[in-house]
């Protein structure tokens, strides 16, 4: 018995023994397995939770193509409703590169459809090496319905080339208002980093310039979207569904653009390079913008070449410079009517007071000249106004001074920004003593008032500043911002956007003092010896005034007729005028450049273009006129 119970016990120890290895063996496989059932749940966690969204995203891009549908930028269109810029469709051909297995066989077939040498297009493929492969790259723009048709019915051959429309720009008046309304260009790496990456990609066209740039967001529309199933090569299988783009909205200018056209024909027809700037004096509206010579819009569609480029940027004309606002020119005469004010308001003159003129004026030891050097004799300021008699203001500007010039020169928005709608506008200069101490660390001298008071020496304005001068002398002192857009129409039709009439200041000058500088303005273009008397209408008053600003003075050319005058060094020619003189209805200002005599060369310019503004009020006056003389 006691053998038993001792076999029994030695058993019970071997099995507790074996037990316990099985449990240590155990452990060690539990320890082995965990960690690596662990891995593959984690692994599955992280593609079917964290990652499921974009797996399956990319999974269905597999198989499903995501296109971009440009979106038809809105219309520009004139205060009339006469439209300037409208869209039209493009073809394009681009390469999907993601698409593509072998783009090298793709070139060397497509080169010849596309008349176009193969490295030519390899270029274009390596200058968008920064975009991503499921972006298409376009390898030619606007191709033709022959070439169109041949690619789409041989697509079997040209893997990873589809056809992508876009509109683009139509100019139904030409160049008109060209550097106003501006030029479009695919976007910078440095503007596609700045801008929202929701709304633009990496092809995208975008305002370069102009009113496309400063109402781009207004403009550019919505992209729609076209959802393509491909095959494993990438051909295009059939159409999912699409959602249409939303075209821009539409911006009404406040250009009349039969006006516009009238002005920009009159500038080019002699090839002359200025500006003519027409303004409602009552509302600000500008009713034409026309500076020459202008871009040439088409060019710039598809990208300009550098041909082209470095023929506009090494122009000495300069077509690339808004010169309505980005210009600065002397404004000659055109300023006396601000030295007479201001010494009106001082009490320095009044209707009555005569200057004598010899033809010249004498400080210390300097002699001022007279435009006419036989003199003008005895002339108040109406008559110095009429015959733009520079001694009369020699005078003036000398008992006013250099700093009170300045003043009443502010009150009329000179040296400074107009705020109109567009780039890079200057604000002129209008020179003061401490200008001049801060600018040069020099004092002001007494012979530098002298050419300050005739609209010389560092003066300067743009053709806008002048305008809206003119606006406010014809308004009595109130000067009104300029205006450029009407408003903004959505696709729905509806209006979005107004601009109401915005006074910048009303300075309220004494009618007396006004009814004089308007009397004499009315005589530079009716009165017996005004300097633009040869560019009255009948039937219609106009207050002008004729300036002439010099570009450089050399002695060699004193003297010498106009034609025999270098290009270069020939004065600048201005008439600024408003009208109806005794209900002012539009400011305008004509300058061109190099074009010797205000009276000669801008005030003729002035005379068509108000003839075309008043053609209606004039057919009718003449009309009557001719119904009275049958009766």
């Amino acid at each position: 018995m006691k053998l038993f119970f001792k076999e029994v016990e030695e058993f019970s120890e071997r099995d507790e023994e074996a037990v316990d290895l099985l449990r240590r063996r155990l452990l060690g496989g539990i320890a082995v397995i965990i960690p690596f059932f662990s891995i593959i749940i984690s692994r599955l966690w992280s593609l079917q939770i964290l990652h499921g969204d974009d797996y399956k995203e990319h999974a269905y891009s597999n198989r499903v193509r995501v296109q971009e549908i440009a979106a038809p930028r809105g219309h520009i269109l004139d205060r009339k409703g006469r439209e300037i810029v409208t869209n039209r469709p493009s073809f394009n051909v681009v390469l999907m590169r993601e698409d593509s297995h072998d783009i090298e066989d793709v070139l060397k077939h497509l080169a010849p459809v596309l008349k176009e040498d193969i490295s030519l297009l390899w270029e274009r493929i390596r200058k968008s090496s920064g975009v991503p492969r499921y972006l298409p790259i376009t390898l030619k723009e606007d191709i033709d319905w022959q070439t169109l048709a041949y690619i789409e019915n041989h697509n079997q051959e040209f893997p990873g080339i589809r056809i992508e429309v876009k509109p683009v720009r139509v100019y139904e008046y030409g160049n008109l208002a060209s550097n106003t309304i501006g030029y479009l260009g695919v976007i910078s790496k440095a503007e596609l980093e700045k801008s929202d990456q929701e709304i633009y990609s990496g092809t995208d066209l975008v305002g370069k310039q102009g009113l496309e740039k400063l109402r781009e967001a207004d403009l550019r529309g919505g992209k729609g979207h076209r959802y393509i199933e491909v095959d494993a090569r990438g051909f295009e299988r059939k159409q999912l569904k699409q959602i249409d783009p939303l075209p821009g909205n539409q911006i009404y200018l406040t250009i009349d653009a039969e006006l516009q056209k009238v002005a920009e024909n009159l500038m080019d027809r002699d090839e002359r390079a200025g500006a003519v700037v027409a303004m409602e004096v009552k509302t600000g509206r500008l009713l034409v913008l026309a500076t020459t010579p202008s871009i040439v819009l088409d060019q710039f569609i598809g990208g300009i070449s550098h041909k082209n480029w470095n023929a506009l940027r090494d122009n000495p004309q300069h077509p690339l410079l808004n010169k309505i606002v980005q210009a600065n020119y002397p404004p000659g005469s055109t300023y006396k009517m601000v030295i007479g004010l201001a010494g009106l308001a001082k009490g320095l003159v009044d209707r009555e007071t005569k200057i004598y003129c010899p033809g010249h004026y004498s400080l210390g030891n300097k002699t001022y000249r007279c435009w006419k050097h036989s003199g003008h004799g005895s002339v108040n300021l109406e008559e110095a106004l009429e015959q733009s008699c520079d001694v009369y203001f020699y005078q003036l500007g000398q008992w006013l001074g250099v700093d009170t010039i300045a003043e009443y020169a502010k009150k009329f928005g000179l040296g400074e920004k107009t705020g109109v709608e567009m780039e890079h506008e200057k604000s002129g200069l209008v020179p003061t003593k401490n200008w001049k101490r801060q600018r040069y660390g020099e004092r002001w001298h007494d012979g530098e008032t002298v050419i300050v008071a005739i609209g010389q020496g560092y003066n300067l304005a743009t053709p806008i500043q002048l305008t809206v001068m003119t606006a406010a002398l014809a308004a009595n002192g109130k000067r009104m911002q300029p205006q450029l857009i009407e408003k903004v129409v959505d696709p729905s039709g509806e209006v979005t956007d107004t601009f109401e009439p915005i006074v910048v200041a009303d300075e309220k000058f004494d009618s007396r003092f006004m009814d004089i500088i308007h009397q004499g303005m009315v005589d530079v273009v009716h009165g017996r010896k005004g300097t633009a008397r040869k560019i009255a209408i009948d039937g219609l008053t106009i207050a002008g005034k004729t300036g002439t600003s010099q570009v450089v003075r050399v002695a060699k050319y004193r003297g010498l007729k106009d034609d025999d005058i270098p290009y270069n060094y020939r004065d600048h020619a201005l008439f600024t005028c408003y009208a109806p003189a005794d209900d002012p209805e539009i400011a305008l200002t004509v300058i061109v450049e190099h074009g010797l005599g205000g009276s000669s060369t801008a005030a003729p310019i002035a005379k068509v273009v108000l003839e075309k503004y008043f053609e209606d009020y004039l057919n009718e006056l003449q009309g009557n006129e001719e119904k009275e003389n049958q009766a």
